[in-house]
């Protein structure tokens, strides 16, 4: 595919994901995190499998960035989900 496209994609992608985020309500924005999560595990699956099949630079960089990228998108992800989470925990039986 050539780099061209490639960037039509993540322009369209980028575009259609902030579409969608904005329309979301905010109570369901922690199961969404969850999906989110998950998919940015495949996305980071998959930048590893590319950078294992290329000796090209460009798409070493790409490569490399997509991993960087996905895995602070996972481990932030996480980290807000559980922020999110603890909101809805139970006060503590000394504070009643």
């Amino acid at each position: 595919m050539e780099y061209g496209w490639l960037g039509i994609c993540i322009v369209l992608a980028s575009w259609l994901g902030l579409e969608l985020i904005t329309k979301v309500p905010s109570q369901l924005h922690t199961p969404l995190m969850s999906g989110t999560n998950a998919i940015s595990g495949i996305t980071l699956i998959g930048a590893l499998i590319a950078l294992s099949r290329t000796t090209d630079g460009i798409t070493m960089v790409l490569a490399y960035s997509g991993i960087f990228f996905a895995t602070l998108n996972i481990v932030g992800g996480y980290a807000v989900t559980d922020r999110m989470l603890k909101m809805f925990h139970a006060k503590d039986k000394e504070n009643r």
